[in-house]
């Protein structure tokens, strides 16, 4: 195991934190989905979780272990939409205030949901060379407000491997889970919880082509820094993979997977025409693996988690035309 302090323990603690918010998500199969993969899937559907995603899993186990000293000064995070509204969410619930940094091309039903929560968003240009992250220190700086990092931290990467925690509890004889990743916190933490559940599984990771950080990183076995990527998956456009997620997946993941826009947009539409199941296109990327036959061969029994569901009617429609 890497040098870190998360366990299935700090796992096992996060899932019974975030019992007042969080939803234990169904499991979902579908024959006609196995038939085009040639697996038997299992779909942690967190699409259907609070907030359209699974990153109030993470943001609430973060919140909710604040100390009373530091709940009256808010907390502040940077986020293109899902762990926006997540710490939107978990904020209200804890009666604090938050203030959300997002890119001005956020989808709308991201944004609008945000807001809805009574986070103040400060909105900025993610392609003019400015720094979300140095935005989100300034206000902590200047206002006294705690950063809720969105992947990079202890207790959100422990939360986010509450999905695994359930998902392998469900389907313990699971031999490949596989999972998107941006920025690896959900990733990671999922490993952590699936190898101490089930030694023998094997994990993937699954980006996009475009957003193809986490892949390069590996292959150089150091942190690698993309250009802002281009991808219809909004969630998954982090840079590069966390100081702290990054050497978990190393040890702990078999490889990242790269699938194409074209490949996400039909993993969508499958899902939503043949499935009933309505995800964002970063929700997709694992289905999209699987149909487009990334997985290894001898992958039967795959556990496949559907991260969120909050995708614009815009981009929806460009999906399943």
């Amino acid at each position: 195991m890497p040098d870190t302090d998360i366990s299935l323990v700090h796992i096992e603690e996060a899932a019974w934190r975030i019992r007042p918010i969080a939803q234990k998500t169904p499991v979902l199969t579908s024959r006609s989905f196995n038939s085009a993969a040639g697996i038997q899937a299992h779909f942690k559907c967190e699409n259907f979780q609070t907030g359209g995603a699974f990153k109030i899993r993470g943001a609430a186990n973060f919140i909710f272990s604040l100390s009373e000293a530091e709940k009256p000064k808010g907390v502040v995070a940077f986020s293109s939409g899902n762990h926006a509204q997540a710490v939107s969410i978990a904020s209200e619930r804890a009666g604090i205030k938050a203030t959300i940094v997002m890119p001005d091309d956020a989808p709308k039903l991201k944004l609008a949901a945000t807001r809805a929560h009574g986070a103040e968003v400060i909105i900025y240009d993610r392609f003019q060379g400015t720094s979300r992250e140095a935005i989100g220190k300034k206000i902590s700086a200047e206002t006294g407000a705690i950063l809720v990092p969105p992947f990079d931290h202890p207790k959100i990467i422990a939360g986010q491997g509450t999905a695994a925690l359930e998902l392998l509890k469900e389907c313990p004889d699971l031999d490949t889970l596989v999972v998107c990743v941006g920025g690896g916190g959900l990733l990671s933490g999922c490993a952590i919880a699936a190898k101490a559940l089930n030694p023998r599984i094997r994990i993937y990771g699954v980006e996009p082509e475009r957003a193809s950080d986490v892949k390069q990183s590996l292959v150089k076995g150091q942190i690698v820094e993309i250009d802002q990527p281009d991808t219809i998956a909004d969630g998954l456009r982090t840079p590069k993979p966390g100081v702290l997620t990054f050497p978990l997946i190393q040890q702990l993941v078999e490889d990242i997977l790269l699938v194409s826009e074209d490949e996400i947009r039909a993993a969508v539409k499958f899902l939503l025409l043949r499935m009933k199941i309505l995800a964002e296109p970063s929700g997709a990327v694992g289905t999209a693996a699987a149909l487009s036959g990334k997985l290894p061969k001898d992958a039967k029994r795959v556990g496949i988690i559907i991260s969120g569901g909050n995708v614009d009617p815009e981009v929806l429609a460009a999906c399943i035309v």
